[in-house]
């Protein structure tokens, strides 16, 4: 009976979440420096009643803790959100890290999930209009909304940035939105067409000559073809535009120093300073050699495409994944080099072995060009290996091309899919959640006479037993079966005490009425509840 009683003293009660778990005291104690480690009888959350400590946490996941200490193995269960089983191991104490490799990757899903939403909350790809409090955040005048001492320009400066900036806010934002889609499409489409020789009118220059008389005559030349002079104004127009467009957002942005650094508006900027500076040297600068050097670089205003990434969301996933997906398109970069350099030499000593009068690959460097672009599987046929064993090398060249283009794919693939289907989601997700608020729990009010330390005659641990929760009995408890100090078998006494009825509950009819005749196992049973319920106590006679 002592190994019993001892084996019941070593053992420990934990309620968590509803959920009953026991075990030895000893296992808790395997994993120094955490709170199951440190369980005494002191804490709050210790029933003495029940004899046990409660825990409002989640039970599913206190199973896999609680068989960590029995094991040393940590399992992440799968029916719970990363977040939540995060958040439990930092309650009770415990290293994230010491997930088992067989759950780590189910385990660090959330992580990359969560990096994923942070991207796509720096997209802006949300379209609802946001609230005044934000918007004043945002502009970084918060202080004023809530004084209420916002000016006309703080009050207009959002309008107008939300009328240039975000299409989607309202109508007026739209059509602004369309008009500045239309003056993109039409100075790209200006720019290539008048490049095309049926768009391009003569430059004709007149040119004196000398008669047979000795006299002097001037014939007509064509000196060279120049773009017809409606694509000029063209060209004006639009840029009027986008300078207008640019000067607009510049004054109107929340901040003035992330908008210089954007990617889009740097483009933008040198897209419209090619323009004001081509024009300066037509105008000042035409009679120099190479003065049109420069426009080569009006070729930039091609990536004025770039803009249309503010109104397409497609198009910021499109980048975004190229950008998630960088590593694996630098090493696409390095083993596409590396087989380039290797099938180029194998390929320039193939067809040196045999006679070959034709030999193509004169020169290594030539080669590069050749296995570029058969790794590529372009394959333009302007140079052929012709010996037997510069035909093999090249087999080999295009399999490891297919291969080595091929690999990476299926990842970029996996990034723009997880994107897109993440913007799906959110886009369905309701934008307002309902607030849960952080609620301490309550005790029930104390009784007229009932100072700290509990009622008259009451000790300290009876009153805070009065307001212990009580959700079972514990009968024939091991202690209780030991040849101690406890009652009889078949032995029934009750002495009823009631803290709301200060005359007991034998004066109340009800109760007389309904009495029943008790019976009990020899054992001492303490039942108690919260404040304003009955207090009753069972004793057996002395």
């Amino acid at each position: 009976m002592n190994l019993i009683n001892m084996d019941a003293e070593n053992r420990v009660v934990l309620n968590v979440g509803g959920i009953r778990h026991e075990t030895y005291k000893a296992t808790l104690k395997k994993i120094p420096a955490t709170r199951l480690s440190r369980l005494t009888e002191a804490l709050a959350n210790y029933d003495p009643i029940l004899n046990e400590y409660f825990f409002d946490r989640h039970p599913g996941v206190f199973a896999q803790v609680l068989n960590y200490y029995r094991t040393g193995k940590l399992h992440y269960p799968s029916d719970v959100c990363g977040p939540l089983f995060e958040e439990e191991l930092e309650f009770w104490g415990l290293d994230a890290n010491q997930v088992e490799p067989c759950c780590w990757m189910t385990y660090t899903q959330h992580r990359d999930t969560q990096e994923t939403l942070a991207v796509l909350d720096r997209l802006d790809l949300d379209t609802e209009k946001p609230s005044d409090e934000e918007i004043a955040r945002k502009f970084g005048f918060e202080e004023d909304y809530f004084k209420g001492t916002l000016s006309w320009w703080q009050m207009i400066k959002p309008k107008i940035w939300s009328l240039f900036d975000e299409p989607y806010s309202s109508t007026a934002a739209k059509v602004i939105g369309v008009l500045s889609v239309f003056f993109i499409c039409v100075s790209i489409l200006s720019f290539c067409l008048k490049t095309h020789p049926d768009m391009k009118v003569p430059v004709i220059k007149t040119v004196p000559v000398r008669t047979a008389t000795n006299g002097t005559d001037f014939i007509i030349d064509k000196f060279d073809t120049d773009a017809h002079v409606a694509f000029f104004y063209i060209e004006c127009i639009c840029n009027a535009w986008f300078t207008f467009e640019i000067l607009v957002r510049f004054i109107a942005s929340p901040n003035k120093c992330e908008f210089i650094n954007s990617s889009v508006n740097i483009i933008d900027y040198i897209a419209t300073a090619s323009f004001y500076i081509d024009l300066i040297l037509r105008r000042y600068a035409a009679h120099l050699e190479n003065a049109d050097i420069m426009e080569f670089f009006s070729i930039i205003r091609i990536m004025r495409l770039f803009k249309l990434t503010r109104h397409s969301s497609g198009l910021k996933i499109l980048i975004q994944t190229f950008r998630a997906s960088a590593k694996e398109l630098t090493l696409l970069v390095f083993f596409l080099v590396l087989g380039i350099v290797i099938f180029a030499s194998l390929v320039y000593y193939a067809e040196r072995i045999q006679t070959n009068p034709d030999n193509d690959f004169k020169s290594i460097p030539l080669g590069l060009w050749w296995a570029l672009v058969t790794m590529t599987t372009v394959g333009y046929g302007d140079m052929v290996p012709k010996t037997y064993i510069g035909m093999f090398v090249g087999a080999l060249c295009a399999l490891a091309g297919v291969l080595t283009i091929a690999l990476p794919v299926p990842v970029i693939v996996s990034n723009f899919a997880m994107y897109y289907s993440h913007t799906q989601a959110r886009a369905k997700l309701p934008k307002k959640r309902r607030r849960v608020l952080p609620v301490e729990p309550t005790r029930g009010p104390r009784l007229p006479g009932q100072g700290p330390t509990g009622p008259p005659g009451v000790p300290v641990s009876s009153a805070a037993a009065q307001n212990r929760r009580m959700n079972a009995v514990k009968s024939n408890h091991p202690k209780d079966m030991m040849g101690g100090p406890g009652p009889k078998m078949g032995t029934v006494m009750s002495v009823v005490t009631s803290s709301l009825n200060p005359n007991g509950l034998e004066s109340n009819p009800a109760v007389m009425i309904c009495k029943p005749k008790l019976e009990f196992s020899p054992s001492q049973v303490n039942l108690a509840q919260g404040s304003g319920q009955t207090y009753t106590t069972l004793k057996s006679p002395n």
